[in-house]
């Protein structure tokens, strides 16, 4: 098979252990990434298969539309998101494969943030290159309330880094999720907008589908108290367009770290570059070589199954009875 690998920003994945597999099939690996529909269109022409790292490029229908007819999967770095449209892939005879996530990559990321965040890590670091000393006071995170938003696998993981560091946890989610929350012995919050006011350290981690979307409000962020940090490691479009920048320079949360944005990379002008109560980095949650080797190897054995006849981990198009699975 052609291969392409597309938006490889680090040229991680020639680097890999896992990039062996593909031995024997011609792969190209495309480092910067296009927006514009017929551009990539053009890039992958020729091409049977894509590697598609998370969502950097979006197979929108007006993107798959434009595809060669030879393009016949998609394989994703792990799990669907949101960026393909579904029934456009399978109207066009496109089989899409996805993978499972990074492991403790985004979990760590999210607890780094925290921690950098609640001691103005980033800031001081500036502040000191520039000639000041001690210009913030931080707090200690032990006795404070961590409030969970979706208690999913990064959401439990991420309470339990609270708990270590003797937090009190509080969820809120599906009924599910706080289901599971309850048996960790962790405390449910009644309701989200009590979840957004009794916390001192809010972490998102809905799953991002029609149901989530702009779910957390302007109203929700209102609630928080005023040195409150809310941490977004999950995906930008959960929260409300425009609902965060306003409570920020409205001082409710105090603070907030963001590894996600509604367009990546973030253009050089966004207004959330200006503040200084709030920690940015850019998607870097599952940019781990640990996490690469999992989220790119699945994405090799789906290529590789899929080359062979028979393919894995087939993300069902909609009206479809279910997925494949390995």
């Amino acid at each position: 098979m052609r291969i392409a690998i597309l938006d490889d920003y680090q040229d991680a994945a020639r680097g890999l252990a896992c990039f062996g597999r593909l031995e024997g099939h011609e792969v190209e690996v495309f480092r910067d990434t296009l927006t514009d529909v017929d551009a990539i269109a053009k890039r992958l022409d020729g091409f049977d298969a894509v590697v598609a790292i998370r969502e950097r490029t979006r197979f929108t229908r007006e993107q798959i539309e434009r595809l060669s007819p030879r393009l016949r999967l998609i394989s994703l770095t792990g799990p669907l998101s949101g960026h393909v449209d579904m029934a456009a892939a399978g109207a066009r005879g496109i089989t899409v494969c996805q993978g499972r996530g990074s492991g403790a990559s985004a979990p760590e990321l999210t607890w780094a943030l925290v921690l950098a965040a609640t001691r103005h890590i980033a800031l001081e670091d500036r502040r000191l290159r520039e000639g000041r000393w001690q210009t913030t006071i931080g707090r200690v995170l032990s006795g404070l309330t961590l409030g969970i938003l979706g208690y999913g696998r990064i959401g439990a993981k991420v309470a339990g880094y609270g708990r270590a560091f003797g937090m009190d946890v509080l969820v809120h989610g599906r009924e599910g999720s706080r289901e599971r929350a309850a048996r960790d012995g962790h405390a449910l919050a009644a309701s989200q907008a009590e979840l957004f006011e009794r916390s001192d350290v809010l972490s998102i981690h809905l799953s991002m589908n029609d149901g989530t979307r702009h779910s957390v409000r302007a109203g929700d962020l209102a609630c928080m108290k005023p040195d409150a940090l809310l941490v977004n490691t999950a995906r930008a479009g959960l929260i409300e367009p425009g609902a965060l920048l306003a409570a920020l320079r409205a001082g409710r949360p105090g603070m907030a770290a963001l590894d996600v944005f509604d367009v990546e990379p973030l253009p050089a002008d966004d207004p959330l570059l200006a503040l200084d109560n709030v920690l940015l980095a850019p998607h870097l949650g599952y940019v781990t070589r640990d996490g690469y080797e999992v989220l790119f190897g699945d994405a090799f054995d789906n290529l590789l199954a899929f080359a062979a006849g028979r393919p894995i981990n087939v993300i069902a198009p909609p009206g479809a009875q279910g997925e494949t699975r390995a």
